[in-house]
């Protein structure tokens, strides 16, 4: 098949992110320019590789005024296919605190448990997919809260990948700055790559790193400003109507009543249960590196309170690396017990029943 049937055949990518990487070899001359304005970037870049062939990892050279300079493709949708007329082309700085990503790997039906948080977010997906078809009942402002390592971030990806829409997730202690005007800036430069975008998902982890109640914190001033920021693009001063903001946190109790109140739907993340541990533990022992003979049932019931993240990171994944490390050719049950005993978290009691 020839280059141009093969390009003929392939369809034309709806988004594509760059990541600038330089020149091959040192120059004498000045170093590409910070992107100003996307929207004339996007033209420029169109005029010169409209048609091109890419996919994730390949990288696209500059060939008018910087001849040379290249750029990796870290993104694409569809992931492999031609730059084309409609094709949004975005350009990640290192200088940015937020990432864009196109998310591939992670479903609703991979999020364990959480059944009405799941639920409720079939309505933000919903939205995502059609949001003309809510008006001014949009659900473009949500809440997610409850312990760390239930799936707050997880399901906000899931809904991205289902809705095929670009996520955008910035921590909030990045959002601020170290001079005055910094952290409004940087929220304005999320929302404007957000619209650019639209449809997509705004992600701010952390949430309450920046919207304490005023009673837990002296209100700095570069605190207050990234909150003004915020609420201006909240309170949907300038058109957001395909974007959906989604806020985590783990302490919702501590967050200001006045930024909470822009949210219109609070969804909750609970620990899981002894048949979603269960789940949890089969999940992740499936096509595993080494033999497993441990009693998942026994290891289930002596981890009540414990998250997802804590099953999977601090109990699976350090037996599975002690394992190794001993020589060993399978993993039991005392072998997971071992770090059920061993992990002692601040943020939560430790288990009720004693191991026998």
């Amino acid at each position: 098949m020839t280059r141009k049937s093969t390009k003929s055949r392939s369809m034309e990518l709806k988004y594509l992110i760059l990541k600038p990487l330089g020149y091959p070899l040192k120059a004498s001359y000045s170093e590409y320019p910070v992107i100003d304005n996307p929207k004339v970037f996007e033209r420029y870049a169109k005029d010169q590789w409209k048609g091109e062939l890419v996919s994730k990892g390949k990288m696209l050279f500059d060939i008018r005024l910087f001849p040379d300079f290249a750029f990796e493709v870290i993104n694409a949708e569809p992931e492999s296919g031609i730059v084309g007329e409609s094709t949004v082309i975005v350009v990640e700085s290192l200088s940015k605190p937020f990432e864009t990503e196109i998310v591939k790997d992670v479903t609703l039906d991979d999020v364990v448990g959480q059944d009405e948080a799941k639920k409720k977010g079939r309505v933000i997906l919903e939205f995502l997919k059609n949001p003309k078809k809510f008006g001014k009942w949009a659900p473009k402002n949500d809440l997610f809260y409850g312990p760390p390592g239930t799936g707050k971030t997880m399901t906000a990806k899931a809904l991205a990948n289902e809705a095929s829409v670009p996520f955008l997730s910035v921590k909030a202690t990045k959002l601020i700055g170290e001079h005055v005007g910094d952290g409004a800036r940087r929220i304005h430069e999320l929302y404007d790559r957000a619209r650019q975008l639209s449809p997509s998902i705004v992600f701010i982890d952390e949430f309450d790193a920046i919207a304490l109640d005023r009673s837990y914190q002296d209100l700095r001033g570069d605190v207050s400003e990234v909150v003004n920021a915020l609420l201006t693009e909240l309170d949907g001063i300038q058109k957001n109507d395909s974007i959906c903001t989604i806020a985590a946190t783990n302490r919702v109790d501590l967050l200001d009543s006045s930024i909470r109140s822009r949210f219109e739907e609070e969804i909750e993340f609970r620990l899981p249960d002894y048949e979603e541990r269960l789940e949890i533990l089969r999940k992740n022992f499936e096509d595993f590196p080494i033999k497993v003979k441990a009693n998942f049932e026994e290891i289930s019931k002596h981890t009540e309170g414990f998250s997802g993240r804590d099953i999977v990171e601090k109990i699976i994944k350090s037996t599975l690396h002690k394992a190794i490390a001993d020589g060993k050719e399978a993993i039991e049950t005392d072998d997971l017990i071992e770090f059920v005993v061993r992990i002692k978290s601040p943020s939560r009691q430790p288990p009720k029943q004693m191991f026998v």
